[in-house]
Protein backbone atom coordinates (compact mmCIF):
# COMPACT_ATOMS: atom_id res chain seq x y z
CA UNK A 1 0.00 0.00 0.00
CA UNK A 2 1.46 3.32 -1.13
CA UNK A 3 0.32 6.37 0.81
CA UNK A 4 -0.02 8.59 -2.27
CA UNK A 5 -1.97 5.92 -4.15
CA UNK A 6 -4.45 5.66 -1.27
CA UNK A 7 -4.77 9.44 -1.00
CA UNK A 8 -5.21 9.80 -4.76
CA UNK A 9 -7.93 7.14 -4.91
CA UNK A 10 -9.63 8.57 -1.83
CA UNK A 11 -9.59 12.01 -3.46
CA UNK A 12 -11.26 10.60 -6.58
CA UNK A 13 -13.92 8.89 -4.49
CA UNK A 14 -14.59 12.09 -2.55
CA UNK A 15 -14.96 14.00 -5.81
CA UNK A 16 -17.39 11.44 -7.21
CA UNK A 17 -19.32 10.34 -4.13
CA UNK A 18 -18.96 13.27 -1.74
CA UNK A 19 -17.76 13.34 1.84
CA UNK A 20 -20.90 11.87 3.39
CA UNK A 21 -21.02 8.84 1.10
CA UNK A 22 -17.30 7.98 0.92
CA UNK A 23 -16.32 5.29 3.41
CA UNK A 24 -13.07 3.67 4.50
CA UNK A 25 -14.39 0.43 3.04
CA UNK A 26 -14.78 2.08 -0.37
CA UNK A 27 -11.21 3.37 -0.23
CA UNK A 28 -9.95 -0.07 0.80
CA UNK A 29 -11.79 -1.66 -2.14
CA UNK A 30 -10.56 0.99 -4.60
CA UNK A 31 -6.94 0.46 -3.54
CA UNK A 32 -7.22 -3.32 -3.15
CA UNK A 33 -6.15 -2.97 0.47
CA UNK A 34 -7.40 -4.77 3.54
CA UNK A 35 -9.53 -2.50 5.72
CA UNK A 36 -7.45 -3.34 8.81
CA UNK A 37 -4.26 -2.33 6.99
CA UNK A 38 -5.86 0.95 5.97
CA UNK A 39 -7.05 1.62 9.52
CA UNK A 40 -3.51 1.36 10.87
CA UNK A 41 -2.73 4.63 9.07
CA UNK A 42 -6.21 6.19 9.04
CA UNK A 43 -8.26 4.92 11.99
CA UNK A 44 -11.39 6.71 10.83
CA UNK A 45 -12.85 8.69 7.96
CA UNK A 46 -11.99 12.03 9.56
CA UNK A 47 -8.28 11.14 9.69
CA UNK A 48 -8.34 10.05 6.06
CA UNK A 49 -10.24 13.18 4.97
CA UNK A 50 -7.72 15.41 6.74
CA UNK A 51 -4.82 13.65 5.00
CA UNK A 52 -6.58 13.77 1.62
CA UNK A 53 -7.16 17.51 2.02
CA UNK A 54 -3.51 18.01 2.97
CA UNK A 55 -2.49 16.00 -0.08
CA UNK A 56 -4.82 18.04 -2.30
CA UNK A 57 -3.52 21.28 -0.83
CA UNK A 58 0.05 20.24 -1.60
CA UNK A 59 -0.88 19.30 -5.16
CA UNK A 60 -2.61 22.64 -5.73
CA UNK A 61 0.35 24.54 -4.23
CA UNK A 62 2.76 22.74 -6.56
CA UNK A 63 0.52 23.45 -9.55
CA UNK A 64 0.34 27.16 -8.65
CA UNK A 65 4.12 27.42 -8.19
CA UNK A 66 4.75 25.74 -11.54
CA UNK A 67 2.24 28.02 -13.19
CA UNK A 68 3.84 31.14 -11.69
CA UNK A 69 7.26 30.04 -12.96
CA UNK A 70 5.97 29.32 -16.47
CA UNK A 71 7.45 32.12 -18.56
CA UNK A 72 5.54 31.08 -21.69
CA UNK A 73 2.20 32.23 -20.25
CA UNK A 74 1.07 35.80 -19.69
CA UNK A 75 -0.32 36.86 -16.33
CA UNK A 76 -3.82 36.83 -17.85
CA UNK A 77 -3.35 33.26 -19.09
CA UNK A 78 -2.13 32.23 -15.64
CA UNK A 79 -5.25 33.76 -14.07
CA UNK A 80 -7.51 31.77 -16.40
CA UNK A 81 -5.47 28.54 -16.19
CA UNK A 82 -7.60 27.30 -13.30
CA UNK A 83 -10.60 27.09 -15.59
CA UNK A 84 -8.58 25.14 -18.15
CA UNK A 85 -7.57 22.74 -15.37
CA UNK A 86 -11.22 22.38 -14.30
CA UNK A 87 -12.24 21.70 -17.91
CA UNK A 88 -9.64 18.94 -18.06
CA UNK A 89 -10.96 17.45 -14.82
CA UNK A 90 -14.55 17.48 -16.08
CA UNK A 91 -13.50 15.87 -19.37
CA UNK A 92 -11.95 13.07 -17.29
CA UNK A 93 -15.17 12.69 -15.25
CA UNK A 94 -13.57 14.26 -12.20
CA UNK A 95 -15.48 16.95 -10.35
CA UNK A 96 -13.12 18.48 -7.81
CA UNK A 97 -15.50 21.08 -6.51
CA UNK A 98 -14.31 22.66 -3.34
CA UNK A 99 -13.68 19.80 -0.97
CA UNK A 100 -12.28 22.28 1.55
CA UNK A 101 -15.62 24.08 1.87
CA UNK A 102 -17.52 20.79 1.82
CA UNK A 103 -15.30 19.46 4.61
CA UNK A 104 -15.88 22.61 6.67
CA UNK A 105 -19.61 22.05 6.28
CA UNK A 106 -19.22 18.42 7.29
CA UNK A 107 -17.13 19.44 10.35
CA UNK A 108 -18.74 22.76 11.33
CA UNK A 109 -16.61 23.55 14.41
CA UNK A 110 -14.52 26.57 13.32
CA UNK A 111 -11.67 25.36 15.55
CA UNK A 112 -11.44 22.05 13.69
CA UNK A 113 -8.07 21.60 11.92
CA UNK A 114 -9.88 21.18 8.61
CA UNK A 115 -11.11 24.78 8.90
CA UNK A 116 -7.55 25.99 9.42
CA UNK A 117 -6.36 24.06 6.38
CA UNK A 118 -9.25 25.38 4.28
CA UNK A 119 -8.46 28.93 5.38
CA UNK A 120 -4.78 28.50 4.40
CA UNK A 121 -5.81 27.16 1.00
CA UNK A 122 -8.24 30.00 0.36
CA UNK A 123 -5.65 32.56 1.45
CA UNK A 124 -3.05 31.02 -0.91
CA UNK A 125 -5.53 31.14 -3.81
CA UNK A 126 -6.27 34.80 -3.09
CA UNK A 127 -2.55 35.64 -2.88
CA UNK A 128 -1.94 33.90 -6.21
CA UNK A 129 -4.67 35.95 -7.89
CA UNK A 130 -3.60 39.16 -6.16
CA UNK A 131 0.01 38.72 -7.26
CA UNK A 132 -0.98 38.23 -10.89
CA UNK A 133 -3.35 41.21 -10.79
CA UNK A 134 -0.57 43.33 -9.30
CA UNK A 135 1.72 42.27 -12.15
CA UNK A 136 -1.00 43.47 -14.53
CA UNK A 137 -1.11 46.79 -12.63
CA UNK A 138 -4.83 46.45 -11.94
CA UNK A 139 -6.40 49.21 -9.89
CA UNK A 140 -7.41 47.83 -6.45
CA UNK A 141 -6.04 44.30 -6.97
CA UNK A 142 -7.33 43.25 -3.55
CA UNK A 143 -10.97 43.87 -4.47
CA UNK A 144 -10.60 42.38 -7.94
CA UNK A 145 -8.91 39.29 -6.46
CA UNK A 146 -11.83 38.90 -4.05
CA UNK A 147 -14.28 39.13 -6.93
CA UNK A 148 -12.39 36.59 -9.04
CA UNK A 149 -12.02 34.20 -6.11
CA UNK A 150 -15.73 34.45 -5.36
CA UNK A 151 -16.53 33.46 -8.94
CA UNK A 152 -14.12 30.53 -8.71
CA UNK A 153 -15.61 29.43 -5.36
CA UNK A 154 -19.08 29.51 -6.87
CA UNK A 155 -17.90 27.42 -9.79
CA UNK A 156 -16.23 24.89 -7.51
CA UNK A 157 -19.31 24.64 -5.31
CA UNK A 158 -21.56 24.06 -8.33
CA UNK A 159 -19.20 21.38 -9.63
CA UNK A 160 -19.75 19.40 -6.44
CA UNK A 161 -23.48 19.28 -7.19
CA UNK A 162 -24.16 19.88 -10.88
CA UNK A 163 -20.98 18.44 -12.46
CA UNK A 164 -21.48 20.63 -15.52
CA UNK A 165 -18.86 21.93 -17.93
CA UNK A 166 -21.28 24.74 -18.70
CA UNK A 167 -20.78 26.10 -15.16
CA UNK A 168 -17.01 26.11 -15.69
CA UNK A 169 -17.46 27.95 -19.00
CA UNK A 170 -19.79 30.50 -17.42
CA UNK A 171 -17.44 31.10 -14.49
CA UNK A 172 -14.49 31.54 -16.83
CA UNK A 173 -16.40 34.07 -18.90
CA UNK A 174 -17.39 35.97 -15.78
CA UNK A 175 -13.79 35.97 -14.51
CA UNK A 176 -12.63 37.26 -17.90
CA UNK A 177 -15.28 40.01 -17.73
CA UNK A 178 -14.15 41.02 -14.24
CA UNK A 179 -10.56 41.20 -15.45
CA UNK A 180 -11.47 43.25 -18.56
CA UNK A 181 -13.58 45.63 -16.51
CA UNK A 182 -10.71 46.09 -14.03
CA UNK A 183 -8.28 46.71 -16.90
CA UNK A 184 -10.62 49.32 -18.37
CA UNK A 185 -10.89 51.01 -14.99
CA UNK A 186 -7.09 51.00 -14.62
CA UNK A 187 -6.73 52.47 -18.10
CA UNK A 188 -9.10 55.30 -17.23
CA UNK A 189 -11.79 54.19 -19.65
CA UNK A 190 -14.45 54.20 -16.91
CA UNK A 191 -13.67 57.55 -15.30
Amino acid sequence: MQREEVLGKALQLLELKGIADTTLEMVADATDTQLDALKRFWPDKEALLYDVLRYLSQQVDIWRRQLMLNEELTSEQKLMARYNALTECVSNHRYPGCLFIAACTFYPDPEHPIHQMAERQKRAAHEFTHELLTQLEIDDPTMVAKQMELVLEGCLSRLLVKRSQQDVDTAQRLAEDILRFAQCRSGGALT
